[in-house]
């Protein structure tokens, strides 16, 4: 049921994708706890790394209970990010990846992200760099390509797989695409055909149906979960059970959603502070509460929120509302 990526085994196929803004620490190991088998850090800027930026220190944080974990780089010189890949290689991740998928524009100006999809080139002497600095096993994650009528991923994953990859994941979607449209399947399936390392399908999986079929279809070794699981972690439980052939657990209830939202409040204040953490629940709050009852209301008050007590509170008064 599993997958190898180097020497690291992953004991499933369910991979938590790597999202800014979402997947930081509480939220690695509330998926985890739902059935993630592998997960993945927010992006961390290599430069971030060498200039010791302040802020680069927490998302480089790692919880021995959500390993294995991949932290995940983005830069463009190969120089950079192999010196960065060397100062970090000795903490307690798992999986490095190499993001060049990124198509926020402050991204792909720099050369960075999915602007490397460009340059397949590049992409090897980016892989092998790192892979020469650093004893863990190194991974991409790429687009279909950058622009409609351009498809890079094969080659750019053939040249990630030749020059050192453990692994790589794909995005079903150009640059150009952001994550608009529908995702292509079929070049992951391309990708699996020419490269002999694991490839990881990403793109519009946001059931467990969803998943069955990405597998069915590409032949990829396991599926990315990304858009899919914000505010709802609990998809990898409820895929997991269907990929195995078990009954599938319900959708969580009413109760159950505030219980987790406080849950994962708690654990954003502890982690972060209050006031950060708070601050950052809000999306979150909107996330978990959408389609359910007053959850138009219950989101605009939650914009409001700076304590941990102020959202307890407002959750007391959400479940009271409700009956």
């Amino acid at each position: 049921m599993g997958l190898e990526i180097g020497h690291v085994h992953i004991a499933g196929k369910l991979v938590l994708g790597p999202m800014a803004g979402v997947t930081d620490l509480p939220f690695r190991l509330l998926c985890k706890e739902q059935g993630a088998n592998l997960v993945y850090t927010e992006m961390v800027s290599a430069k971030g790394i060498l200039y010791r930026n302040r802020n680069t220190e927490s998302l480089l944080a790692v919880d021995e209970r959500e390993r294995p974990v991949s932290l995940q780089l983005f830069g463009e010189d190969p120089g950079i990010l192999a010196e960065a890949a060397g100062r970090i290689k000795d903490r307690n991740f798992d999986i490095l990846d190499l993001n060049m998928g990124c198509p926020v524009p402050k991204v792909v100006n720099n050369g960075e992200g999915s602007a490397l999809m460009r340059d397949p080139d590049k992409i090897g002497r980016i892989v092998r760099a790192v892979s020469e600095a650093i004893d863990k096993p190194v991974t991409v994650k790429i687009r279909r390509g950058f622009a409609a009528g351009e498809e890079q991923a094969v080659e750019a994953a053939a040249a990630a797989w030749q020059n050192g990859a453990a692994a790589v994941a794909v995005h079903g979607r150009t640059r150009e695409q952001y994550y608009s449209g529908r995702a292509d399947w079929e070049v992951i399936r391309r990708v699996k055909e020419a490269i002999g390392i694991p490839v990881i399908g990403n793109g519009d999986v946001f059931t467990p149906e969803d998943a069955a079929r990405m597998l069915q279809e590409t032949g990829c070794d396991a599926v990315m979960l990304a858009r899919g699981v914000k505010g709802n972690p609990w998809l990898f439980a409820q895929t997991a059970a269907y990929l195995e052939g078990r009954p599938a657990p319900s959708r969580p209830d009413v109760q159950e959603v505030i219980a987790m939202i406080r849950r994962h409040a708690a654990m954003q204040a502890e982690c972060k502070g209050e006031d950060t953490g708070i601050r950052e629940m809000r999306k979150h709050i909107a996330w978990y509460t959408a389609g359910y009852p007053h959850s138009a209301r219950l989101r605009l008050e939650a914009n409001r929120l700076n304590t941990l007590e102020e959202l307890n509170a407002l959750m007391d008064q959400y479940l009271e509302s409700i009956g």
